[in-house]
């Protein structure tokens, strides 16, 4: 098993803008963490995640019970070391390729 790489993104409450669900309305934001492996197609997808996050694709501002809140985007995360694929988890053999071709 490789070491891994944990990026942790911090959204803080703010108001969302035009495009989102209610444009003005303030939303809540929350603490997400990621895993990738530590490894060479682990960090250039990290790079290339990085770039994302900075085009503002990675989380998106959706409505629940009439409230507003930050929730990840379409773009896919794994968001524990096991679980598998079907709790956004480790093993996923496909995941690096897939996400890399989403990105």
């Amino acid at each position: 098993r490789d070491t891994a790489l944990q990026p942790l993104f911090k959204m803080s409450y703010s108001c969302s803008k035009v495009g989102d669900p209610r444009p003005g309305q303030p939303y809540k934001g929350g603490n997400f963490c990621a895993f990738l492996p530590e490894n060479k197609v682990g960090l250039k997808t990290a790079k290339l995640l990085k770039k994302a996050f900075e085009r503002g694709l990675t989380f998106q501002i959706k409505s629940c019970n009439g409230e507003e809140r930050v929730t990840w985007g379409p773009i896919p995360h794994k968001t524990s070391w096991e679980g598998g694929k079907a709790r956004n988890g480790y093993p996923d053999a496909q995941y690096l390729r897939e996400v890399g071709a989403v990105l």
